[in-house]
Order: structure tokens, then C-alpha cells, then sequence
């Protein structure tokens, strides 16, 4: 099961793991990335801060953790491709997995339903 945040970011939960990565929405709305900047294994972030950056033909933009916790791995596959990201962002285009400070957090975040309502 994925939930969401207001930011465009998508988690799938394992144990205190989460994998996180943009929206199939956000992917659209950057257009095709050229560049993708992820945080360092073992780099601790507060809810809300800056993790990540990607660099689109359009834009850039941060790519915010969607909740505290720390960096156990980064997804190196797509800052060879950014392309990835834009080809199965909900997928293959992840970003980081982050072990979650407090894993409760977790459940207070948006689901497919109210997501999807949040960007109609």
C-alpha cells in the first residue's frame, strides 16, 4: 500500500523502512529530468527538509523527507538515467529508503484516494 504527501512524494512501507519517490503527477508536471541529486547512506533528516534535488528541462525542485528519519540507501540507478524517473516514477524511479525516527507517522499521510482528490 503507497501513501502520499501534499509535496507529490509517494512511500511504500517495510518494517521502519520506507521507500520513497515522487508522483506519476510530479514526473508530468517536471517534464523529462536531466538530473537528479539523492542524499548520502546515513544522512539523518527532520520532516519536511530538503533530501533531494531534480533538475527537469523546465525546472528544478526539492524533493522534501516526508518524514524524519535516516538514509539506509539511494537509488544510484537513476542519477546514471534521471530518465527513469519519468519513465516508472511510482516504480523503478524511486529515490531513497529512509528507517523511520518515528514509524507511527507514517499512517497520518495521505492515502491513493485523498491524493488523487488533493490534485483533481
Amino acid at each position: 500500500m503507497l501513501k502520499y504527501t501534499a509535496e507529490h512524494e509517494w512511500l511504500k512501507r517495510d518494517g521502519d523502512v520506507v521507500t520513497v519517490g515522487i508522483t506519476n503527477h510530479a514526473a508530468e508536471t517536471l517534464g523529462d529530468l536531466v538530473f537528479v541529486q539523492l542524499p548520502e547512506v546515513g544522512a539523518k533528516f527532520a520532516k519536511g527538509e530538503g533530501a533531494a534535488v531534480v533538475e527537469s528541462v523546465k525546472a528544478a525542485s526539492d524533493v522534501y523527507a516526508p518524514l524524519a528519519g535516516e538514509i539506509v540507501e539511494s537509488n544510484q540507478a537513476i542519477v546514471e538515467d534521471p530518465a527513469i524517473v519519468n519513465q516508472d516514477a511510482q516504480g523503478g524511479g524511486w529515490f531513497f529508503k529512509m528507517k523511520l525516527a518515528i514509524p507511527s507517522e507514517f499512517d497520518a499521510l495521505l492515502d491513493e484516494a485523498a491524493y488523487l482528490a488533493s490534485i483533481a
